[in-house]
């Protein structure tokens, strides 16, 4: 299998993006692993390095992406890694490395994002998927109990018993307490997910991050940094709509059980469905141009 190399990055262009990169991605990756390194849980950030599968020293490597030929005696060290080789005049992506097993991975990524963006996104979950993951639980037994419940157990519980749950990202009602389960509007199982999947569902946008990196190498960096960084502004609404209180981490709640906060809170996500909707468009084009040249 060949490849058509479209740029040629010479050594002082390539390293100063992968300077900009690293740092960029630092903004996360450091202060998570010196958590790590003491034990530390941090209930809202932790999500983006264990959800995610992808490692913070993966994260803020670097990747030209599969189109690009790095020149330069720096580029030699890009052959220490899984999926580069040398080509002629310096060192791009491997393109033995796009097995069928990728291909078909890539594939069903695409159906996702190409039924996602030709949906209207609708915006009245109001973060329930949360409260519906606690719903009827002891307090010592929910996700982060490390983190109060803002109104308690039977608060928590009255909000989901009086406003309902309308989740349809699979990912999110997979870990929905059993007795929440029938008070979901939906239904959504895995093979249904390109069926019920659309753009103003926070979780949907933050899985832009998820088949970014899943392409890699085959993406370019600032591509996979932008969804990670989206993701991460994401997160942050998603917990502080949450029935979790985050006033010890400095955050103040989104409060979806009073009128006021539902209207916040989809305001909020009529923006970040705005801005995944640029992102999930770049993603789907970078995906049809992998598929096509490999």
């Amino acid at each position: 299998m060949d490849v058509r190399y479209e740029d040629r990055l010479d050594e002082p262009t390539w390293t100063a993006l992968e300077d900009a990169h690293v740092a960029r991605m630092r903004e996360w990756t450091v202060p998570h692993q010196r958590r790590r390194s003491t034990g530390r849980k941090h209930p809202v950030l932790d999500f983006l390095f264990t959800y995610y599968s992808h490692p913070p020293s993966h994260l803020e490597r670097w990747q030209p992406g599969p189109f690009a030929v790095l020149t330069g005696p720096a580029a030699c060290r890009f052959l220490d890694r899984t999926g580069y080789r040398t080509t002629e005049g310096g060192v791009g992506v491997d393109p033995s490395t796009w097995t069928a097993k990728r291909a078909s991975g890539a594939r069903y990524a695409l159906s996702i994002l190409e039924a996602t963006a030709g949906r209207a996104p609708r915006l009245s979950c109001f973060g329930l998927h949360e409260w519906a993951m606690v719903y009827q639980q002891p307090a010592d037994a929910v996700r982060h109990a490390q983190l109060p419940l803002r109104l308690g157990s039977a608060g928590t519980d009255e909000v989901v018993d009086s406003l309902g749950v309308r989740c349809g990202h699979y990912d999110a009602f997979r870990f929905f307490t059993p007795p929440a389960v029938p008070l979901n509007g939906l239904r959504p199982t895995r093979r249904t997910q390109a069926d019920l999947e659309q753009p103003g569902c926070l979780h949907a946008n933050m899985d832009l991050y998820k088949w970014a990196y899943k392409l890699s190498p085959f993406v370019p960096a600032e591509l996979l940094g932008d969804c990670f960084a989206l993701a991460a502004e994401i997160r942050l609404l998603d917990m502080r709509a949450s029935p979790y209180d985050l006033s010890s981490l400095g955050h103040s709640p989104v409060r979806v059980e009073t009128a006021e906060g539902r209207a916040e809170y989809a305001r909020a996500q009529a923006g970040f469905a705005d801005r995944a909707t640029a992102l999930r468009d770049r993603l789907i084009r970078q995906h049809r141009a992998v598929l096509d040249a490999f």
